[in-house]
């Protein structure tokens, strides 16, 4: 038998080293080595490595494979089951990340509670709270009488039990950082314990058809935190987002197997949980100014939902030698690339002044459809007019000036119809696939300037 040997392992990409070195040689991070025994196990299944109790399984012809039409568990929590691609598909699992407090178990906590009442038992299993925590968090969400059965445990092995005693419907484990196996000696948290945690509640969720919940971590970074392989292993990962001084809150697919990827859902966090926001668009423009230079409403697309927000944008004279450039919810590299396009191609100079945008409302736009309402709205407040009212607008702009066309281009123009505006300004290769509605104008643009003296005249 191989004795136990001691090795240091990267704790953010999981490289081992014979010893401890202060900065990672793979990825560059800072004191991130942790020391680690490394024990030899048993194999679990047989020698061929397959899992305990599936069976052996042979190759298939593609042509030869029957797919099976798997009925989607749908919760009732309609942002929700949104954002999972309609239902949470058996057998699926699903990791959830986001910052301390945003609300990942008490969301998590409505969905079981939905379960319960209309597919059955769920199994929540807590390493950070207590049995008598959840409650009075459940009693607050209205949870009553369901059948949801509590389990403040962090060992793997015992909550694996649980679920081959309870055998249930749903498993959520808050969180997979805190679980550690009694086959390695390593603390709780660690790579090898995560790791080897979600890669067992892998093959009980595959081989018991249990979908199941992870809540992770995430760094200082914003990233989940544990190995990149931990994003691999599971089928779905999910981001809840949100600002600390805004009520509402998103859950954003990042990867999805069984679903469209970039899809969002939007909640709003009340005395009694999280309340779903049927209207995105309406809700972030319920408190546009009119008329105020610096405005504009872009017709932005999360996964396959249109959302208009405020693009604002406010350029004033700089204060010091070096002007400075702000941005919130969109990126910073991309709006000193627009600031650049916009002095060289429309002959507005700011390089002088001090330039801040802003996403209004907390959301983050990472699409290039944005770049046409980015540089409207700084043109808008650099020249001091306004925006014609009912108007909005999207587009990609490219380093010649010219305004390229972006997918779902109806679907945006639907969208600011449906809102009561009057007329949107697209790109001209969108044109066709836009058509006019009922007193809706759908103006086509091939260059800034253009689009420039559309809205501003």
């Amino acid at each position: 038998m191989k004795p136990t040997r001691v090795v240091y392992v990267c704790q953010t990409c999981g490289v081992q080293a014979k010893k401890w070195l202060g900065r990672c040689p793979d990825c560059e991070s800072w004191n991130s080595m942790v020391e680690e025994q490394i024990r030899p196990v048993s194999p679990v299944g047989d020698p061929q490595g397959r899992m305990a109790g599936a069976p052996a399984s042979t190759a298939q012809r593609l042509v030869d494979v029957e797919i099976a039409d798997t009925k989607r568990l749908v919760t009732g929590l309609d942002e929700f089951d949104r954002v999972v691609g309609g239902g949470i598909v058996p057998g699926s699992m699903v990791l959830l990340g986001g910052e301390p407090g945003i609300g990942k178990s008490t969301l998590l906590l409505q969905v079981a509670a939905l379960v319960t009442r209309s597919i059955g038992t769920v199994l929540y299993a807590s390493g950070e709270e207590s049995e008598h925590q959840i409650k009075s968090r459940g009693e607050r969400l209205g949870v009553g009488d369901a059948p949801l059965y509590l389990l403040a445990e962090t060992c793997l092995e015992r909550i694996l039990e649980e679920v081959d005693r309870l055998s249930p419907s749903l498993l959520i484990v808050d969180s997979i950082q805190t679980v550690f196996s009694l086959k390695l000696s390593s603390a709780p948290g660690s790579i090898s314990q995560i790791r080897e945690a979600a890669t067992q509640l892998l093959f009980c969720s595959k081989r018991r058809n249990i979908p199941t919940f992870l809540v992770g971590h995430v760094t200082k970074d914003g990233g989940l935190a544990g190995p990149k392989a931990l994003e691999h292993i599971v089928d779905t990962v999910l981001y809840f987002e949100g600002e600390r001084h805004h009520s509402h809150r998103m859950v954003r697919a990042v990867k999805n197997r069984f679903g469209a990827v970039s899809e969002l859902g939007l909640f709003e966090m009340t005395g009694t949980g999280l309340e779903p926001v049927p209207n995105p668009s309406r809700m972030f423009l319920s408190e546009r100014a009119e008329n105020v230079p610096g405005s504009v409403v872009l017709c932005a697309v999360e996964g396959s939902r249109p959302i208009l927000v405020e693009v604002q944008a406010l350029v004033s004279s700089g204060a010091y030698g070096t002007a400075r450039r702000m941005a919130s919810g969109v990126d910073q590299a991309r709006l000193s690339l627009l600031l650049a396009v916009l002095e060289k191609r429309a002959g507005l100079s700011v390089a002088a002044d001090d330039v801040f945008v802003n996403i209004a409302g907390g959301l983050t736009v990472g699409e290039p459809a944005a770049d046409l309402g980015v540089v409207a709205a700084v043109a808008s407040s650099l020249r001091n007019r306004t925006v014609a009212g009912g108007t909005a607008m999207f587009g990609e702009v490219g380093l010649a000036g010219e305004v390229r066309g972006t997918p779902q281009a109806s679907l945006r123009v639907k969208e600011a119809a449906q809102l009561g505006f009057a007329r949107c300004v697209i790109p001209e290769s969108n044109r066709a696939s836009a058509a006019d509605a009922d007193g809706f104008d759908v103006v086509g643009v091939r260059t800034i300037e253009e689009a420039l003296e559309v809205v501003l005249g």
